[in-house]
């Protein structure tokens, strides 16, 4: 095939253990997915049907020291576990979903709350607020070939060494296999694709130079550091 330009990279995240990358096609997310961090945003945690967004695939990196995002004075950390998608499908039942889930990771939704709380209040998209560069740092992948499907656990997230987030993967409202044949009833969902969970309550603003962590037993951890202004 011959290109008119010179395609971007492909992105991809590392798997863990072995020499592969896992090519990343998509990035869904599933928004208000733990009822405490739903409340502390001002929404009613009712189990009502998902919230999904998305970002773009090149929005994933492998963490370390990011730039500081411009245009923004509140960048939030919502820390979350990220699923990684083998095998793709339409209609997907939720019995059978943890078949197409080829590994896990633990990874952040950036989020530059201020752009996206003026997005809400204008009644617009929500790009510039959670789809930007670098926004999706996240670990290797565990595959579950290797690892389960883990569907407890504790989900965690420190800033400067303080723990901001804890919460564990048994407190979603809408588990891994329930958001899988949610999302494939409105898209073919395919190879590459990466679904990130939901984040549990303590949300709050970094800055440059902080240090963040996120960790998700049994599956990893992912470090990054913005640096100083």
């Amino acid at each position: 095939m011959q290109f008119a330009i010179q395609p971007s990279p492909q992105p991809v995240v590392k798997v863990l253990g072995e020499q592969s990358f896992f090519p990343v096609r998509r990035i869904w997310c599933v928004g208000r997915n733990y009822a405490a961090h739903a409340r502390e945003m001002g929404h009613d945690p009712d189990r009502e049907p998902p919230f999904l967004f998305a970002k773009p695939a090149d929005a994933v990196n492998e963490g370390g020291v990011l730039p500081f995002p411009p245009e923004t004075t509140d960048l939030h950390h919502e820390v979350e576990l990220v699923v990684a998608i083998g095998t793709g499908g339409r209609n997907i039942p939720a019995e059978t979903a943890l078949d197409h889930v080829f590994g896990y990771a633990v990874g952040f939704d950036m989020t530059r709350r201020d752009l996206q709380s003026q997005a809400k209040a204008a009644g617009r998209p929500w790009e510039f607020g959670k789809a930007f560069d670098q926004s999706c740092p996240i670990s290797e992948i565990a595959p579950s070939s290797a690892i389960g499907h883990p569907s407890q656990g504790q989900i965690e997230a420190t800033v400067n060494g303080k723990v901001q987030q804890t919460g564990d993967l048994s407190q979603m409202i809408w588990q891994v296999p329930e958001a899988i044949a949610y999302l494939s009833r409105f898209v073919t969902i395919a190879p590459g694709d990466l679904i990130m969970t939901g984040t549990p309550a303590g949300v709050s603003a970094v800055r440059p130079g902080d240090n963040l962590t996120g960790s998700c037993e049994g599956i990893g951890s992912i470090s990054v550091m913005y640096a100083p202004a």
